[in-house]
């Protein structure tokens, strides 16, 4: 009886070993080469722990690669842009915490440690995050076999100012702001919005996020072209989207005239706003017992985006 229970240990640690193997994060740099638009400078990033990972002054993007186990492995990956009100990375929470959630699921996920708007870093600081998102897309769909992700099912999810990073993704992917020889589309299958910076209108901007990406001084046409929910055209993504009534950061009329947007040209759409919440509460909306990654999930099985099967 002792062989067989010291067996079965045996097996169990050997499958949580494949297991493991198999989901390991891998970091690597963003670019192969040459940075675009870098300005070249001391690396100075900072991480900085108080209950919340903050990454700062970023200047060497990375993506961080989480793959589900290969025998779960849907073919679906999203590329994930965290918050941080674009002068910070909730890289935790609304990162690494969010890639593995997706991996349980057996969906292929990417973080995005991309490059914060600044003079210091970057010749152009309002497109370094969005080349970076940009970029990012096009690295997976480019390792798509590799990664065994399917090309035309890779989305992208942002939380707060990383919502709208993800929101410019979906809606300014006509042109690419990236060295892209081989023309590979830029533009995700689909979004997932959660308490998303969407709209730079008085009254409903979060104006710290706009100030950061583009100056205090920005005029209204900048202002304008991202003011995401004026930029949605026939061709942009199916989205869901996540927000709190009370949400005092970030308040709710961003997802709303995100989604109303989306209405008016027939693009298929989700939204849940819940009672309470605030901002920032990441995959765990301490206020209420639904959990809104299931229903992201519903959506995205509805959507076939991932098949039945994943869920259970």
């Amino acid at each position: 009886m002792k062989k067989i229970a010291i067996l079965l240990l045996a097996l169990t640690s050997f499958n949580l070993h494949s297991v493991f193997a198999q989901t390991k994060p891998a970091e690597f740099p963003l670019y192969e080469g040459k940075i675009p638009n870098e300005n070249p400078g001391p690396n100075e990033e900072k991480s900085e722990t108080d209950g919340i990972l903050r990454i700062s002054k970023v200047r060497k993007p990375t993506l961080t690669a989480y793959l589900p186990a290969k025998d779960k492995a849907t073919g679906a990956a999203v590329v994930i842009c965290p918050g941080g009100g674009y002068s910070i990375l909730a890289a935790a929470h609304e990162g690494v915490d969010i890639a593995r959630k997706f991996n349980e699921q057996g969906i292929a996920a990417f973080v995005v440690k991309y490059r914060l708007p600044s003079a210091k870093t970057s010749t152009n600081p309002e497109i370094a995050p969005l080349q970076d998102a940009q970029q990012a897309i096009r690295v997976v769909r480019k390792r798509a076999a590799e990664w065994q992700v399917d090309p035309q099912r890779i989305g992208i999810i942002g939380f707060s100012a990383g919502g709208h990073l993800a929101s410019t993704a979906g809606t300014h992917f006509q042109k690419a702001v990236i060295p892209n020889p081989d023309n590979i589309s830029v533009r995700p299958d689909f979004m997932i919005l959660v308490y998303p910076v969407i709209s730079s209108q008085p009254g409903v901007a979060h104006t710290g996020s706009f100030e950061n990406l583009l100056g205090k001084n920005a005029s209204p046409e900048k202002l304008k072209e991202y003011s995401n929910e004026q930029q949605v055209t026939a061709q942009t993504p199916p989205t869901f989207l996540v927000h709190a009534s009370d949400d005092k950061v970030v308040p709710p009329n961003n997802s709303i005239l995100f989604y109303q947007a989306l209405q008016q040209q027939n693009i298929p759409a989700e939204m849940h706003i819940y009672p309470k919440g605030g901002h920032g509460f990441g995959l765990k909306n301490p206020t209420t017992p639904d959990y809104w990654f299931d229903r992201c999930l519903n959506w995205m099985i509805a959507s076939q985006i991932v098949p039945a099967a994943s869920s259970k």
